[in-house]
């Protein structure tokens, strides 16, 4: 995999067209969409860690320009709703596959994509 953005953020696969990753940058949805990704959704808040994080805007306009459709579901690291859950499900369904998904670690995007299995 030439993707050193990606590869930064622990990229990894849930099944065969799921991936999740710890945190991206917005010049990091250019290389998910050179390696085929269609669809990305960011589980994190604006601001979880500070200011130096991406807004959600700053990641939806670098995906949109880079030909991915972007949805932001933010959602806190330690406890996932049943509606948020539900909400995951319902874009797992209904986003083009391959899908990212992405929050600080990677980690809660993983236990939404394995919460949301029974309801798909």
């Amino acid at each position: 995999m030439n993707a050193p953005l990606l590869a930064a953020a622990n990229l990894r696969a849930v099944d065969d067209t799921v991936c999740v990753a710890g945190q991206l940058t917005p010049a990091a949805m250019a290389e998910a969409a050179a390696l085929g990704f269609r669809a990305v959704v960011n589980n994190r808040p604006d601001h979880e860690h500070g200011p130096g994080q991406p807004t959600s805007a700053e990641m939806q306009a670098a995906a949109e320009a880079a030909g991915l459709v972007y949805r932001h579901l933010p959602v806190d690291g330690g406890w996932q709703s049943p509606e948020q859950i539900a909400e995951f499900a319902r874009l797992l369904a209904e986003l083009p596959r391959p899908l990212l998904a992405f929050c600080r670690s990677g980690g809660r995007s993983h236990r939404l994509y394995a919460q949301a299995q029974p309801l798909r």
